[in-house]
C-alpha cells in the first residue's frame, strides 16, 4: 500500500443527486459476521434500500435499471475483494449504469484501494475519497456551453447570409471584356474540292471552293432507276433530263385529260403522246406520285 494512502484528503467539489434509494451490494460472508445487516439498517434510517448478493450480479442472473441509485454500497471481506479485482470491469460497468448522474458508489471494508482505484477510474467512475471508504462518483451528462435558445435573425442579415454575391462586389459588364477581335464574325473558308478525295457531305450556300459545281455535274451525270409502269413491273435506268421530265409529268398529271381512259392502267395501254407515259399505273382520280428511293442504285 502506498505511503499515506489513508491519510485524510480534501474532497473533490461536486454536485450532490437529490437524495433517493439506495442498493446495498453483499456476500454470504458479510451477511453471517453482521456487516451487511449493519449497512442496510444504517441506510434504512434515511432512504429507502434495494439489496442485492455479489454473486447474482457478477454471475448475471441479474441486472439493474439505469439510473435508479443516488448511491450504491457494497460490502465484502478481504478475501471477496481480491477474488472479485479480476472480474471487477464487467461489475463496476454495471453499477455505474444503474446510479443516477452523480450518483456515489462506496466501497466498505476495502484494503486494496490503490487496484479498485484504478479499475474505477477506467470504468469512467471519478475517485472522490480513499479515507476508510473507497467513495467514487458517476459524472455528470455531457452539456454544451452554447444555449438552447434559437436565436431571431433580422431578415435583413438573414438575406445577406443567402446571397450568392458579396454585396459591395460591383457587378462585371461581360461586353466590356471581349475585345474587337472577339467581337468580329468568322468568314467561313474551305479548301477547294477534289474530285475523288473525302469532302463534306453538301455543298454550304454560297459555296466557293467548287463543290456545288461538282455536284450539279454528277447529278446530271447520274442514272436513275425506275419501274417501268408495266404489269410485270420492271426496273428502267433513265437519265437525269428524263428523271426531270417524269417529275414535271407527275406535276401535271392531275390537270390532264385522257381521250381513252385507260391511261391509269399504264404504258401498255397508252399512246405515244399519252401525258402519263414512263408513269406507274395508278388507280382513277388519284394523285400521281414517282418514288425516287431507288436514286443511285
Amino acid at each position: 500500500m502506498s505511503p499515506g494512502l489513508h491519510e485524510p484528503q480534501p474532497p473533490i467539489a461536486a454536485a450532490a443527486p437529490s437524495k433517493g434509494s439506495a442498493l446495498a451490494v453483499g456476500s454470504l460472508s458479510t451477511a453471517q459476521d453482521g456487516k451487511y445487516q449493519s449497512l442496510i439498517a444504517n441506510l434504512q434510517s434515511f432512504r429507502t434500500v434495494d439489496r442485492q448478493m455479489l454473486d447474482r450480479l457478477v454471475d448475471g442472473a441479474t441486472f439493474l435499471d439505469a439510473s435508479t441509485y443516488s448511491s450504491v454500497h457494497v460490502t465484502l471481506s478481504a478475501s471477496e475483494y481480491q477474488v472479485l479485482l479480476p472480474k471487477a470491469a464487467a461489475l463496476l460497468s454495471q453499477l455505474l449504469d444503474g446510479l443516477q448522474p452523480l450518483g456515489t458508489l462506496h466501497l466498505h471494508n476495502l484494503t486494496s484501494v490503490d487496484s479498485f482505484s484504478s479499475e474505477l477510474t477506467l470504468a469512467g467512475f471519478t475517485i472522490l475519497s480513499t479515507d476508510n471508504t473507497l467513495i467514487a462518483q458517476k459524472p455528470a451528462p455531457a452539456t454544451t456551453a452554447l444555449s438552447l435558445k434559437r436565436k431571431k435573425t433580422d431578415p435583413a442579415t438573414k438575406k445577406a447570409l443567402w446571397t450568392l454575391s458579396a454585396p459591395t462586389a460591383p457587378p462585371i459588364d461581360a461586353e466590356a471584356l471581349l475585345t474587337p477581335a472577339d467581337r468580329a464574325r468568322p468568314v467561313p473558308t474551305c479548301e477547294p474540292v477534289t474530285s475523288g478525295a473525302p469532302r463534306r457531305k453538301k455543298a454550304c450556300k454560297g459555296c466557293s471552293c467548287g463543290l456545288r459545281e461538282l455536284e450539279e455535274a454528277e447529278l446530271l451525270a447520274s442514272k436513275t432507276v425506275l419501274l417501268d409502269g408495266s404489269q410485270e413491273g420492271e426496273a428502267v435506268e433513265v437519265s437525269h433530263e428524263e428523271r426531270e421530265r417524269l417529275v414535271r409529268a407527275a406535276r401535271a398529271a392531275p390537270k390532264a385529260t385522257s381521250s381513252c381512259g385507260s391511261c391509269f392502267l399504264g404504258d401498255a395501254f397508252r399512246c405515244a403522246s399519252c401525258p402519263y407515259l414512263g408513269l406507274p399505273a395508278f388507280k382513277p382520280g388519284e394523285k400521281v406520285e414517282i418514288d425516287f428511293g431507288m436514286d443511285d442504285i
